[in-house]
């Protein structure tokens, strides 16, 4: 059968919608988006406050939380499983996909593994704003302190406040009207997290604050989830590493990413 056959196209979406279900459905995740209907972009006036629209572009970025094994020959791609990875970015746009067939919603992955602020300015041409997105989400800010704590890095918090700042200013005027997301950058004091990594961590989280704040961009308070969880299950159970959320994890942050932008 030809690849770029009509039918082979139809045969994978089947295929993806069929695996998305089995797991959303374990997961907990079905049906989540269905608010993105009636909420759409600026309702309200000023800021958005999450929603998405037909036809809508969504793009996730960041590190390897986001990255997540994605494969990078599927990456131009749109809604193709094997290009959106194994974790949250995947979990939630098979719920959107799954609670709106028809909406021609197309997503994107291009979290790279290692990233921190800078690392996505240098790419961000190719890999945001050529893309046209209508909904950009960034999860970004763990490296920016884990690599300094490890020598690898001399960035500080004001660094990654001002390059973040600078990302989303590149973003507004490269594409106007577009819709922000900004994730809390988490960690879980289990694997690699240790008390070095504190209080230093929560100026990270409080800077991606305050970047959402200015440009009315909808904040996900992964950080927030993940100090709620614990009290369920220990820290392993959602980031073995303390860093890396398992499949439990992802579940729960594209839960969280749902609630909060869509």
């Amino acid at each position: 059968m030809n690849p770029h056959s009509p039918n082979r196209s139809a045969l994978d979406r089947r295929a993806f919608l069929k695996t998305s279900a089995v797991l959303l459905g374990t997961a907990g995740l079905g049906g989540l988006s269905q608010g993105c209907k009636t909420r759409p972009a600026g309702a309200g006036g000023g800021a958005w406050r999450g929603g998405m629209s037909p036809n809508d572009v969504v793009l996730f970025q960041g590190d390897s939380i986001t990255d997540a094994g994605r494969s990078r020959d599927k990456a131009g791609e749109a809604n193709h499983q094997a290009a959106l990875g194994s974790g949250y970015a995947w979990l939630a746009a098979a719920a959107l996909l799954l609670d709106r067939p028809n909406d021609g919603l197309k997503v994107y992955n291009r979290g790279i593994s290692g990233n921190k602020v800078y690392q996505l300015a240098e790419r961000w041409q190719q890999d945001c704003l050529d893309l046209k997105p209508n909904l950009v989400s960034i999860l970004i800010g763990v490296n920016d302190l884990w690599h300094r704590l490890n020598g690898k890095y001399d960035g500080t918090v004001d660094v990654y406040e001002k390059d973040y700042r600078a990302l989303i200013e590149r973003t507004r005027r490269g594409l106007p009207g577009v819709k922000l997301v900004v994730c809390e950058p988490f960690v879980l004091r289990c694997g690699a997290v240790n008390e070095k990594w504190f209080p230093a961590f929560d100026g990270y989280r409080a800077a991606a604050r305050r970047v959402a704040d200015e440009f009315g961009a909808v904040f996900v308070p992964f950080q927030g989830m993940f100090d709620e969880a614990v009290k369920l299950a220990p820290p392993q159970h959602w980031a073995g590493d303390g860093v890396h959320p398992t499949a439990f994890g992802a579940a729960l942050m594209a839960r969280q990413w749902l609630k909060s932008a869509g």
